[in-house]
């Protein structure tokens, strides 16, 4: 991409404090935003392919919004901790295997989309982040759901197509868990904790394409109750 393109791009994002450069073939974070990172608030560089997020983010302290998705990146620097006013964290469709304990330090963050990642842990630490309204972790490598899953803030947490067969009871104990999507995973109907139904927030658990049949859920003790739920959520919308 010529550097006039780019300059113009920089001129533009100085007025409106969003810089958006999709599917450019950029290899790198490119340097000059280094210029803007005073008042830039929204930055998306998706479909492109870069390798490396450098220290230097950490400089965009007005930043609200940062896509990156379909990159090449594999992890993210200690940094990014210090955007504290970011609100949307978005890296889907890249290769990072896990976060840095940082993330936990941004207070103001909404949603966090992981999807399409190589995470193979359930990541730790994420229980600091109080406003968060969205957990995308679908598409990943996941195993197990810990009991440290009860620190969550979240409001709706994805898991669909991981290769979860371990899902702790304490995920009932998350304050704010809404939406749970547990879709095409390796559950069994007796690895359902009945706190999950019975004692929980959580009004639509979603766990279609398991190793049971969705209708089997009937049986278990606490369906009645997540049923009261579902309906009155829905009633809510309708």
């Amino acid at each position: 991409m010529g550097n006039s393109a780019l300059k113009s791009h920089l001129e533009t994002s100085q007025k409106t404090g969003v810089f958006q450069l999709t599917s450019k073939g950029l290899q790198e974070f490119p340097e000059e935003l280094q210029k803007l990172a005073a008042n830039l608030r929204t930055v998306d560089l998706s479909a492109n392919k870069i390798e490396v997020l450098p220290a230097a983010v950490g400089n965009f302290l007005q930043l609200k919004s940062l896509t990156l998705n379909a990159n090449r990146l594999a992890e993210l620097p200690a940094e990014i901790g210090k955007l504290k006013k970011l609100e949307t964290l978005s890296l889907n469709g890249n290769r990072i295997q896990q976060l840095p304990p940082t993330l936990g330090q941004l207070r103001a963050l909404r949603t966090l989309n992981l999807s399409g990642n190589q995470i193979s842990e359930f990541p730790p630490g994420l229980g600091t982040l109080r406003h968060l309204d969205l957990l995308d972790l679908s598409r990943n490598k996941i195993r197990s759901v810990p009991a440290a899953v009860s620190e969550l803030q979240t409001i709706e947490l994805n898991l669909n197509q991981n290769q979860i067969s371990v899902l702790s009871g304490d995920v009932s104990l998350c304050p704010r868990l809404k939406v749970l999507r547990l879709e095409e995973n390796c559950l069994e109907l007796s690895s359902i904790p009945q706190s999950v139904l019975g004692g929980s927030q959580v009004s639509l658990f979603s766990v279609e394409g398991n190793l049971f049949e969705v209708k089997d859920l009937r049986d278990l003790e606490g369906y009645e109750k997540y049923m009261e739920r579902f309906t009155a959520t829905k009633k809510k919308f309708t």
